[in-house]
């Protein structure tokens, strides 16, 4: 099946790229798709492709269909939501093969307050026999311009409702989606924040009893490659492909929307969510900041009818990744783009030193490596202004971060199977066209003694942990039996179904974590909108004590949403606790269906005679309760006895 084939065209050799630019609007038409954007607004306001006049949603305004946004707000202001409308628009270049547009918005003094502070410069491009078109914008604050923060910046795109139904956003998440009208008064219930409604009467019936929710189809980064929608008649795909991370933030693992009902399809950039106001850059008066954002690729597709209309998700997935290998583009215009032979590369091989598994060194095997602005050990994690570039180690943890922008970096790691985060302490300064070669690097990771007992698998996810079904009446059909149980509505309040008098005990050696140990550390509901802290036990015994040892607890956190964590050991009444974390994290990932949000990792020295031979416990506790949303998820767990008892 040819999935590319324009059946309005039949067998032709692809036409060059054509140019119409009338009063309001312009059109870039390559035979394959005509594209139409406002002018000099920028907006996508149709897109023709396979014998349909628009894919996008007529019955919305013009400026309410394919459109770069963002929030923003003045230090100290109130947020506000900005569809950015260019105001002047040029051709940077037309000729048969390729064009590329731009549709700027020049900031000066007299829009403060009203526009954020940035030249934004959003730029379109149609290549020849290509199959959709692509977008990147630059946004440039002028050091002598007012500070602001950016919340959130995008590209989004509002799809027609009678045509497209049937979402993809990986192999195993895709479905037929509710209709917008579903999410209405009077066809849904609202839950328990906008987002959730459960759909009550739905226009396919088949739907009847479902939860909505667009969170439950948010993906990391490093996932976040392509997703989009399915139309069946005709049979044609819309889909938005992202080929390179480096101009996202907050790494790989960092968790951004993808698409949801509407039907919308999101690039998203820059964004809060599973982070936090941690994650929001805070660009200060006198500090000048330039970047680019994209590009993305739209890409088209479609079937012959008669033919399995699904085949265009696995057709998206071999485009993605094409997309991925060209990366970085060799067409894009713009001077603030650079090219392959612009860019650097850095090689090496990460090692793990830890004595108390192996006297020798230990392959990093599937380490996450990346370059990140210079920082602390994992502050890549909030970086949020400017480049990242990642990678995964091979099996004999060598390394090759590719197609690096010239500038300073730190290069940061971490190993699953292993607690902590890495930094290279050396800056490393690429150049156009440098080939660092750095050899073996060493990670030693936070250890003291040997492991007297351990809880999960340091992954940074709670995933491993027990996660339970949904209550019946709150069911996203897609997830039942599925791998990211997790992603299921309301699984916060089914803590105090399970556990309606006591709270948790982990009986070490005995209880199992993934039957045993609840995904996340939330509170009890008492009453409506009423809630108690709660405190979880881990028992375990000591045969050998060293009384004047110190005794060291590792936790590491998966996630954190207005929290705090009390250590107690022995005696669940003290006033002091041994440890607190005070009040900690903004990611919300308990209501937002994620098995993890930022990573933490805390270190608890106990001192070998607040323990005993035989029985002990340590008691957690977590006190803040005035919402079902906060608590924990808890990566892993650790107790390591002093260095003389190994």
């Amino acid at each position: 099946m040819n999935m590319n084939q324009d059946t309005t065209c039949g067998p032709m050799p692809p036409q060059g790229v054509r140019l119409h630019i009338q009063d309001r609007y312009v059109v870039m038409d390559n035979g394959i798709a005509q594209v139409t954007l406002s002018k000099p607004g920028g907006i996508v306001t149709g897109i023709r492709y396979n014998g349909v006049d628009n894919l996008l949603e007529v019955r919305n305004k013009e400026t309410n269909r394919g459109y770069w946004d963002l929030m923003w707000n003045e230090i100290g202001g109130k947020g506000i939501f900005d569809v950015i409308q260019g105001t002047s628009f040029r051709v940077v270049v037309e000729n048969e093969e390729q064009v590329e547009l731009s549709f700027t918005r020049t900031w000066d003094p007299s829009l403060e307050g009203k526009y954020i502070p940035l030249n934004i410069d959003k730029r379109f491009i149609m290549l020849r026999g290509s199959s959709g078109f692509y977008s990147y914008a630059i946004y440039e604050h002028l050091k002598e311009w007012p500070g602001f923060e950016l919340g959130e910046t995008r590209f989004t795109f509002k799809l027609r409702k009678d045509k497209f139904q049937y979402m993809a956003v990986a192999d195993n998440r895709q479905r037929n989606m509710p209709f917008p009208d579903d999410r209405c008064t009077g066809r849904c219930q609202p839950l328990a924040y906008p987002e959730a409604v459960l759909i009550v009467n739905p226009i396919d019936q088949r739907l009847t009893g479902e939860v909505d929710d667009k969170y439950q189809y948010s993906c990391e980064n490093k996932d976040l490659r392509v997703h989009g929608w399915i139309c069946f008649d005709p049979p044609v795909g819309f889909w938005q492909i992202t080929p390179s991370d480096e101009f996202r933030s907050g790494g790989p693992l960092k968790q951004n929307l993808s698409s949801h009902v509407g039907p919308t399809t999101l690039a998203m950039f820059l964004s809060a969510h599973y982070a936090g106001k941690f994650m929001v850059p805070r660009f200060e008066a006198g500090e000048p900041w330039k970047k680019v954002f994209g590009p993305v690729f739209i890409y088209l597709n479609s079937a012959p009818y008669g033919n399995d209309a699904l085949w265009l998700w696995e057709d998206a997935k071999i485009k993605m990744m094409v997309e991925v290998q060209s990366w970085p583009y060799n067409f894009p215009a713009s001077e603030d783009f650079p090219k392959s032979e612009q860019r650097g590369n850095v090689n090496g091989r990460l090692l793990v030193e830890d004595r108390y598994i192996s006297d020798d060194y230990i392959i990093a095997s599937g380490a996450y490596v990346g370059l990140a602005p210079p920082g602390n050990a994992g502050s890549w994690q909030m970086e949020s202004k400017n480049y990242q570039f990642w990678t995964k180690a091979d099996e004999n943890g060598f390394f090759s971060i590719r197609n690096i922008r010239p500038g300073d970096y730190n290069l940061y790691a971490w190993v699953p199977g292993f607690i902590g985060d890495f930094r290279h302490e050396v800056v490393i300064t690429i150049s156009s066209g440098c080939n660092i070669e750095i050899g073996d690097i060493i990670f030693k990771p936070p250890r003291d003694g040997p492991t007297l007992w351990e809880i999960g698998i340091p992954d940074r996810s709670a995933a491993e942990f027990y996660v339970p079904d949904p209550d019946p009446k709150h069911v996203n059909r897609l997830f039942i039996n599925h791998p990211d149980r997790f992603r299921q509505y309301g699984l916060w309040d089914r803590y105090t179904e399970l556990y309606p008098d006591g709270d948790l005990v982990y009986t070490i050696g005995v209880s199992d974590y993934r039957r045993d140990w609840f995904f996340a550390h939330v509170v009890r509901k008492v009453g409506e909108n009423t809630y108690q802290g709660t405190t979880w036990q881990i028992k375990f015994k000591l045969d050998n004590m060293d009384k004047s040892g110190t005794y060291k607890l590792r936790i590491a956190l998966a996630s954190a949403t207005l929290a705090e964590l009390q250590v107690r050991v022995n005696d669940p009444n003290t006033n002091r606790p041994i440890f607190t974390t005070g009040l900690i994290g903004r990611d919300n990932a308990i209501a937002r269906h994620g098995s993890h949000g930022i990573y933490m990792l805390y270190t608890v020295n106990i001192p070998g005679n607040r323990l005993v031979q035989g029985d002990n416990t340590i008691f957690l506790k977590q006190p803040r309760c005035n919402g079902p949303f906060q608590g924990f998820m808890y990566d892993y767990i650790r107790l390591e006895g002093p260095p003389t008892s190994g």
